[in-house]
């Protein structure tokens, strides 16, 4: 099996996004969508999942968010910006694409999906809808008055205010702490609005199968998101898979993929 070629794409709003692109171009595609923090660099369980699917035949792209490792940008990043990536590299995929959505990265998958021109589907890993005491839209605007005072770290810490403390410790270790928040907006934009409208306003006209999936080890109130998910969709399907505390078995999630992408 051949290695993975580095790629890049230039979006209609002018950011240059990299990738990795595990496969063929023109062939079933599963596209990855991290949630807040991960580059490429440091997502080995993403990266492995990638190989494998290349393994069976199909094409994975694994890219850098904008404002993250090599897809840099300054300042805040808008969620159209997000979006607008997602839509160039489904656009360079040229096949059939499976969006992949990982935490918060799910919900900007949701809204991702009308972009999509040979959308075949989408996998929703573990979803944070449902999750904050106030709802999301009361949590991101709490994260928000920070950011517009400038305050990064207290952004940080509000972003994280539900999420196992030693999450926060770990980030604290990164050298872009806590400038690294300034990529999390489209997250908590794409989760406030998801909540606000309600999964079925993104998924209800989807045609395609998707797939709410929370491991066999997770967090109280996953399974209840994602049933809730798939309920929202014409072709929802709510699952569990090996996987453990918010992470998924990569051999185990390449093998559902692998059969999505070959229906």
């Amino acid at each position: 099996m051949s290695s993975p070629t580095l790629e890049s794409v230039l979006t209609r709003t002018g950011d240059r996004v990299v990738f990795d692109r595990h496969g063929t171009a023109g062939g079933p595609a599963a596209l990855f969508i991290q949630g807040a923090g991960p580059t490429r660099a440091d997502d080995p369980v993403t990266t492995e999942t990638a190989r494998l699917l290349a393994e069976r035949g199909f094409q994975a792209l694994v890219y850098d968010r904008v404002g993250r490792g090599d897809s840099a940008a300054a300042g805040p990043i808008p969620l159209e910006r997000e979006l607008d990536a997602i839509a160039a590299l489904a656009e360079s995929a040229a096949g059939p694409v499976v969006l992949v959505g990982h935490s918060s990265g799910c919900a900007i998958a949701m809204l991702a999906a009308s972009r999509v021109e040979r959308l075949a589907g989408l996998v929703l890993w573990e979803a944070p809808l449902g999750q904050f005491a106030d709802g999301a839209p009361a949590w991101w605007a709490e994260v928000e008055r920070h950011l517009d005072a400038g305050e990064l770290e207290q952004a940080v810490a509000a972003y994280m205010v539900d999420m196992p403390p030693e999450w926060l410790e770990q980030l604290k270790g990164s050298p872009d702490y806590p400038a690294l928040v300034l990529s999390w907006i489209p997250d908590g934009r794409a989760l406030a609005a998801v909540e606000s409208s309600g999964a079925a306003a993104s998924l209800g006209a989807l045609e395609v199968p998707v797939l709410a999936v929370v491991g066999t080890e997770t967090f109280p109130g996953m399974s209840a998101a994602a049933d809730a998910i798939a309920a929202a969709a014409p072709r929802g399907i709510s699952e569990e898979l090996a996987g453990a505390w918010h992470s998924w078995d990569p051999e185990a999630m390449a093998a559902r993929l692998a059969v999505l992408l070959d229906a």
